[in-house]
């Protein structure tokens, strides 16, 4: 069942949101070669809890982390370690936080250092399938629209489209209905309303849009181990229109700064 928010509920989530959006922020500044996930997990926790709020996904389903720190390969749901980063390498960090009684969960894909031009633009062309996934969330839409939006733009540029994992309604709880698969048919699923509060995450694949699960039960890595991107927005429909609650400024502000 989709639980469709007030106003008033849609302003309590980006507040939770943004707690989200500016924990990334601060990754932003540290996050290079030498790094570790360790260190920024750290970071991130003591920066949400210095807001007022809770990790989001810290416990959640027995996860042991504030963040989801993804690497390379790697496609969602990786565990922090003691690993350093290093030149040319990739990482997905996603983020999540409770507030107000309401979930943000906010990614981001970060370059360490410069990385090779095929991998710049796998990362370009997901952060595009992100806004088109965004664009098709209107009112009168149907689910089945934004998946179709981002599947076109990244299969058009020949990389692959996780099917297994998706997108998602966001609220009180983490995962609500519906779920926002990144692929589909035009036409299909919900009708789209105001009210409408979701997490729009593409996951897209270099290679393959196979999956692998690993041993530990949590990280997924690409079928054929090339490279694989996440952004995700949170996203509310009012007035019709799709409103962004989370923001990738405070990263951009953060590196353009380095």
């Amino acid at each position: 069942m989709i639980i469709y928010k007030t106003e008033e509920e849609i302003e309590l989530m980006r507040q939770a949101a943004q707690v989200v959006s500016r924990a990334l922020g601060e990754v932003a500044k540290v996050i290079g070669p030498g790094v570790t996930g360790l260190q920024l997990d750290k970071l991130a926790e003591e920066y949400i809890r210095d807001q007022g709020a809770i990790p989001g996904f810290l416990g959640l389903y027995d996860f042991p982390n504030t963040l989801c720190i993804s690497p390379n390969e790697q496609v969602v749901h990786g565990f922090p370690s003691t690993v350093p980063y290093q030149e040319g390498d990739i990482v997905s960090v996603d983020c999540g936080a409770i507030l107000n009684g309401y979930y943000g969960d906010h990614a981001y894909t970060f370059e360490i250092g410069e990385v090779a031009p095929e991998i710049k633009e796998l990362l370009k062309v997901t952060k595009e399938c992100l806004n088109k996934g965004i664009e098709a969330a209107r009112a009168g839409n149907r689910i089945g629209d934004i998946g179709w939006a981002i599947q076109n733009h990244a299969e058009k540029h020949g990389y692959g489209v996780v099917r297994e994992l998706v997108g998602h309604g966001i609220g009180k709880t983490m995962h609500e209905d519906p779920q926002v698969a990144n692929y589909g048919k035009r036409g299909r699923g919900k009708k789209i309303q105001n009210g409408l509060t979701i997490a729009i995450e593409p996951m897209i694949n270099m290679g393959t849009e196979k999956i692998n699960h690993l041993s530990d039960g949590w990280s997924i890595i690409t079928g054929d181990k090339k490279p694989s991107a996440h952004f995700e927005h949170d996203v509310a429909v009012w007035n019709g229109e799709p409103i962004v609650l989370s923001t990738f400024d405070y990263i951009e502000e953060a590196l353009a700064k380095r």
